[in-house]
């Protein structure tokens, strides 16, 4: 009943965490007079140049980096990265249809706070289920392993690359891309902090995120 019981938990985390995120990714992206992250930067760019949308681009790189990591690894990722490489793809394109546009510089400054917020609000969440980390996380993982680079050199390697790739293409860089570089950090820990002391009160035993 015990196993069940934590189970579960970490399930309403993990989802709850995931759809916590996606509206904060939106929130960024309804805020992009400021810039958005990284990685949106490169699937706004995409999306002009291709079309599709953010989140089916979100996708789409979700699966190649997974098809890279599976062939040096040589083994599948936990099924909850596929589920939350697809779950998140779709809950940002909900989002970015049911939220109304931020048009003065005001709604899209608290549109962008309050979405970065949201987002290492989530990302802290889901990470507390360990479940499974996201493809993003994956690959920086693979650079680790690989290259042995430093979690930070392999982050920001990372998060550069994709960001000026994304300009490249069109994508929307400004102050907002270089604040969620050094500022979501934080967020984050402090989320999994809080998230971890709620996850040890709902299932009654202790969440190690690896």
């Amino acid at each position: 009943m015990k196993v069940k019981q934590e189970f579960y938990w970490r399930c309403v985390f993990f989802i709850a965490g995931i759809i916590v995120l996606s509206l904060g990714v939106a929130l960024t992206i309804k805020g992009q007079i400021l810039g958005v992250g990284s990685w949106d930067v490169l699937h706004i760019g995409l999306q002009k140049n291709l079309g599709l949308t953010v989140g089916m681009w979100s996708i789409i790189l979700g699966l190649l980096i997974l098809a890279v990591d599976t062939f040096f690894t040589k083994r599948l990722p936990k099924a909850g990265t596929y589920l939350d490489m697809f779950l998140t793809g779709i809950f940002i394109d909900i989002f970015l249809i049911v939220l109304p546009d931020a048009n003065t510089l005001l709604e899209q400054t608290l549109a962008f706070v309050v979405g970065v917020v949201l987002l290492g609000f989530g990302c802290g969440m889901y990470m507390v289920a360990n479940l499974g980390v996201g493809p993003r996380d994956t690959l920086m993982l693979l650079l680790v392993h690989r290259l042995g680079w430093s979690v930070n050199r392999a982050r920001t390697t990372m998060e550069v690359t994709v960001a000026v790739l994304g300009f490249v293409l069109g994508g929307p860089v400004g102050i907002g891309t270089v604040f969620m570089a050094f500022g979501l950090g934080p967020v984050v820990q402090w989320a999994l902090k809080w998230n971890g002391k709620l996850f040890h009160r709902a299932a009654g035993v202790e969440s190690v995120v690896i």
